[in-house]
Protein backbone atom coordinates (compact mmCIF):
# COMPACT_ATOMS: atom_id res chain seq x y z
CA UNK A 1 0.00 0.00 0.00
CA UNK A 2 1.03 3.63 -0.84
CA UNK A 3 0.85 6.69 1.35
CA UNK A 4 1.02 10.03 0.07
CA UNK A 5 1.55 13.04 1.13
CA UNK A 6 1.56 16.02 -1.27
CA UNK A 7 3.66 18.71 -0.17
CA UNK A 8 5.21 22.50 -2.01
CA UNK A 9 8.29 21.30 -4.01
CA UNK A 10 7.65 17.35 -3.26
CA UNK A 11 5.43 14.15 -2.54
CA UNK A 12 6.09 12.50 0.29
CA UNK A 13 5.39 8.66 -0.16
CA UNK A 14 5.14 5.95 2.47
CA UNK A 15 5.34 2.32 1.10
CA UNK A 16 3.31 0.29 3.68
CA UNK A 17 3.36 -3.95 3.63
CA UNK A 18 2.30 -5.92 6.48
CA UNK A 19 5.01 -7.53 8.99
CA UNK A 20 4.53 -10.93 8.47
CA UNK A 21 4.33 -10.20 4.56
CA UNK A 22 6.48 -12.56 3.33
CA UNK A 23 8.94 -12.34 6.55
CA UNK A 24 12.32 -11.12 7.61
CA UNK A 25 14.03 -7.94 6.08
CA UNK A 26 12.24 -6.34 2.79
CA UNK A 27 13.30 -2.93 0.72
CA UNK A 28 11.89 -1.54 -1.60
CA UNK A 29 13.68 -0.72 -4.80
CA UNK A 30 12.81 1.25 -8.12
CA UNK A 31 14.12 4.03 -10.95
CA UNK A 32 14.17 6.61 -7.06
CA UNK A 33 17.12 4.37 -5.79
CA UNK A 34 18.84 2.88 -8.97
CA UNK A 35 17.38 -0.45 -7.98
CA UNK A 36 20.02 -1.13 -5.35
CA UNK A 37 18.63 -3.69 -2.41
CA UNK A 38 19.27 -2.65 0.86
CA UNK A 39 19.13 1.23 0.44
CA UNK A 40 15.44 1.61 1.54
CA UNK A 41 15.04 -1.16 4.62
CA UNK A 42 10.78 -1.32 5.18
CA UNK A 43 11.01 -0.98 9.61
CA UNK A 44 8.33 -2.16 11.72
CA UNK A 45 5.52 -0.10 13.22
CA UNK A 46 3.75 -0.95 16.09
CA UNK A 47 0.59 -0.97 14.01
CA UNK A 48 1.49 -4.51 12.30
CA UNK A 49 3.10 -3.16 9.40
CA UNK A 50 6.40 -2.23 8.07
CA UNK A 51 7.04 1.20 6.23
CA UNK A 52 9.63 3.30 4.92
CA UNK A 53 8.80 7.07 3.92
CA UNK A 54 10.96 8.41 0.76
CA UNK A 55 10.39 12.19 -0.64
CA UNK A 56 10.36 12.09 -4.27
CA UNK A 57 9.81 14.67 -7.13
CA UNK A 58 6.08 15.67 -7.68
CA UNK A 59 4.68 14.83 -11.16
CA UNK A 60 6.97 11.91 -11.98
CA UNK A 61 6.77 7.95 -12.59
CA UNK A 62 8.81 5.38 -11.05
CA UNK A 63 8.64 1.81 -11.17
CA UNK A 64 9.58 -0.19 -8.13
CA UNK A 65 8.97 -3.36 -6.31
CA UNK A 66 9.79 -4.69 -3.11
CA UNK A 67 12.75 -6.92 -2.32
CA UNK A 68 12.74 -9.44 0.66
CA UNK A 69 15.55 -12.26 1.85
CA UNK A 70 16.48 -15.15 -0.80
CA UNK A 71 15.91 -12.70 -3.26
CA UNK A 72 12.12 -12.86 -3.16
CA UNK A 73 10.81 -10.12 -5.82
CA UNK A 74 7.58 -8.60 -5.02
CA UNK A 75 4.78 -6.50 -6.24
CA UNK A 76 2.61 -3.76 -4.32
CA UNK A 77 -1.04 -4.63 -5.67
CA UNK A 78 -1.86 -1.28 -4.43
CA UNK A 79 0.31 0.78 -6.59
CA UNK A 80 -0.72 3.03 -9.39
CA UNK A 81 -0.03 0.95 -12.11
CA UNK A 82 1.76 -2.08 -13.01
CA UNK A 83 3.94 -2.30 -16.42
CA UNK A 84 3.92 -6.40 -16.77
CA UNK A 85 6.73 -6.75 -14.63
CA UNK A 86 6.99 -3.99 -12.06
CA UNK A 87 4.78 -1.93 -10.19
CA UNK A 88 4.46 1.73 -11.02
CA UNK A 89 3.83 4.87 -8.77
CA UNK A 90 3.06 8.02 -10.04
CA UNK A 91 3.69 11.47 -7.88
Amino acid sequence: MLERSRRKNDTQITFVIPCDHPGDQVSVVGDFNNWQPGTHPLVAREDGNRTVTLELPTDQRYAFRYLAAGDYWFDDDHADDHDGHNSILHT
